[in-house]
C-alpha cells in the first residue's frame, strides 16, 4: 500500500507540473492571479517602463568603400572590441570575380546600446553606401521560457524531497526517472534562455569592406555619385599604370644594355667591310 501511495504520488507530481501547469502558471502571473484583463487602448493599461522591459534581437549591415580594405577591416575590429563586443568571423580576399581589389567581410556582435555609436565610427573608415537595421521583438518567447524554467525547478525540487522520503526501493526508483527527465528539460531550457539573453544583449553586424571605383550595384545613384565613382575609377587605373610602369621599367633599361651591347659590334664590323670595299685596290 505505501509503494503504491507513494508511486501515485510520483505521478500525480509529474502531471501536475507538465506543461499544461506551466501554461497555466504562466497564464496567471500574467494576468495577476486572477485580476481583469486590461483593456484594449487604456493608456493606463500599459505601464510606463513597458518598452524598457522589451526584449529585441537587433540584426544590422553595412557596407563600406575604403583605401585599403585589409587594413580597414583591423580597425573595424578593433573599433568593435573597444565597445565590448567581439569578431566572430572574419574574411578576407585579394580579388573578387576575377577583378582588382581586396574586399573584406566581417560578422561582429556589439553591444546593443552600442551599435548606433559603432554604426556612426564607421563613417570615419571611408565612404558608407548602405546600412540596413531590423529588429526582432522576442519578449513574449522570454517570458514562456522564464516561467517553463521556474515551474521545472519546483518540480526537481519536490522530486528531490520525494526521492529522500521514499519507504520503497519502487518509489525511489520512480521519483529518479522523473527527477532525470525534469532535469534533462530544465537544462535544455536554461540553455536556450541563455543564448536568447545572449543575442538581445549583444547586436549581429555585418561589414562588408571594399575599395574605391568600385560601382554599388545596380549602378551610382546620381551625377555625383556617378562622378565620385568615375574620379575613383580613374585614380585606381592611374595608380596600376604606374605601378606597372615601375615594374617594367628595370625590365626594359636591362634589355636595352643587352641590344645594345649586341647591336654596337655588329654596326661597327659592318661599317669595316664597307670602308675596304670602297677602298682603291694598290697598283
Amino acid at each position: 500500500m505505501g509503494t503504491a501511495a507513494a508511486a501515485l504520488a510520483v505521478a500525480l507530481l509529474v502531471g501536475c507540473t507538465g506543461p499544461g501547469a506551466e501554461s497555466g502558471s504562466a497564464d496567471r502571473g500574467a494576468s495577476g492571479g486572477g485580476a481583469p484583463a486590461p483593456i484594449p487602448g487604456d493608456p493606463q493599461a500599459v505601464p510606463d517602463d513597458a518598452d524598457s522591459d522589451r526584449q529585441v534581437i537587433t540584426t544590422a549591415s553595412a557596407v563600406l568603400a575604403v583605401e585599403e580594405p585589409i587594413e580597414s577591416a583591423q580597425q573595424v575590429s578593433e573599433l568593435v572590441e573597444s565597445a565590448g563586443g567581439r569578431v566572430d568571423e572574419r574574411t578576407e580576399q585579394a580579388r573578387q570575380n576575377g577583378a582588382e581589389g581586396a574586399v573584406a567581410d566581417l560578422v561582429v556582435r556589439v553591444p546593443a546600446e552600442e551599435l548606433t555609436g559603432v554604426l556612426a565610427d564607421l563613417a570615419d573608415l571611408g565612404d558608407v553606401e548602405s546600412v540596413s537595421v531590423s529588429g526582432s521583438d522576442v519578449t513574449d518567447t522570454a517570458v514562456d521560457l522564464d516561467a517553463r524554467i521556474s515551474a521545472l525547478q519546483t518540480s526537481v525540487t519536490r522530486l528531490q524531497a520525494l526521492m529522500d522520503a521514499a519507504a520503497s526501493t519502487e518509489a525511489l526508483l520512480a521519483a529518479e526517472a522523473a527527477l532525470s527527465e525534469r532535469q534533462a528539460e530544465l537544462e535544455s531550457l536554461q540553455s536556450r534562455r541563455a543564448s536568447l539573453a545572449d543575442q538581445v544583449e549583444l547586436s549581429r553586424l555585418h561589414v562588408h569592406l571594399k575599395p574605391f571605383g568600385v560601382a554599388p550595384v545596380g549602378g551610382p545613384d546620381g551625377f555625383g555619385d556617378g562622378l565620385g565613382t568615375g574620379w575613383r575609377a580613374l585614380v585606381a587605373v592611374l595608380s596600376g599604370a604606374v605601378m606597372v610602369v615601375g615594374v617594367l621599367l628595370p625590365w626594359v633599361a636591362a634589355g636595352g644594355l643587352l641590344a645594345a651591347a649586341v647591336l654596337v659590334p655588329i654596326r661597327l664590323a659592318r661599317r669595316r667591310s664597307a670602308g675596304e670595299v670602297a677602298a682603291p685596290p694598290e697598283a
